[in-house]
């Protein structure tokens, strides 16, 4: 069996696609009897309003391994932006878990011992696009969600290389002052 994991932390920013469809997903994984299974059960039972968390599925009635439950970074207020974050992005990540576990970047054994909180970013203008692309929108977060686990199972960036480059990198948006817009 492999080593117990505590907690790991990733995160991963995919934009550049169409309009609205930037991904930016942030990973908290560990096992179930830690403090991330401890989280998705207090996090599930507490619901507030606007900020609903689900767990993720391929579709109504098919939950992944290992479990993973959604939390929205953005307020909910239409029943569109709900249907395409329950729909499309809830999808898209259901898939990324599984690609993350396809890919061995999950013990495939470890699946029912493993929980997954994944906080969602949304851009809000997907509830007024209506040229949506949600093939583009499924497939970046999907490969937003894979590679966020990624680099919460594999300890990336590592502190030796955040060491080296701290000097030679500037947050996008702090360089050029535009912040919120992905």
């Amino acid at each position: 069996m492999s080593e117990r994991i505590v907690m790991r932390t990733g995160e991963c920013l995919i934009a550049g696609g169409p309009p609205f469809t930037a991904a930016e997903p942030e990973i908290v994984i560990g096992e179930l009897d830690g403090p991330v299974g401890t989280a998705i059960a207090t996090l599930t039972g507490n619901q507030s309003a606007g900020h609903s968390k689900v767990f993720a599925i391929l579709n109504t009635d098919i939950q992944v391994r290992p479990v993973t439950l959604m939390v929205s970074k953005v307020t909910v207020k239409s029943s569109r932006y709900t249907n395409i974050l329950m729909g499309t992005v809830q999808a898209a990540i259901a898939n990324g878990v599984l690609d993350a576990v396809r890919a061995g970047f999950i013990p495939k054994e470890k699946a029912n011992d493993l929980g997954i909180i994944c906080s969602v970013w949304l851009n809000p203008g997907v509830a007024t696009d209506d040229n949506l692309d949600h093939k583009a929108l499924f497939e970046i977060h999907r490969e937003a969600t894979t590679q966020a686990i990624r680099k919460a199972m594999c300890n990336e960036p590592s502190i030796d290389w955040l060491l080296e480059n701290q000097e030679s990198i500037t947050h996008k948006y702090y360089e050029r002052g535009l912040a919120g817009e992905i």
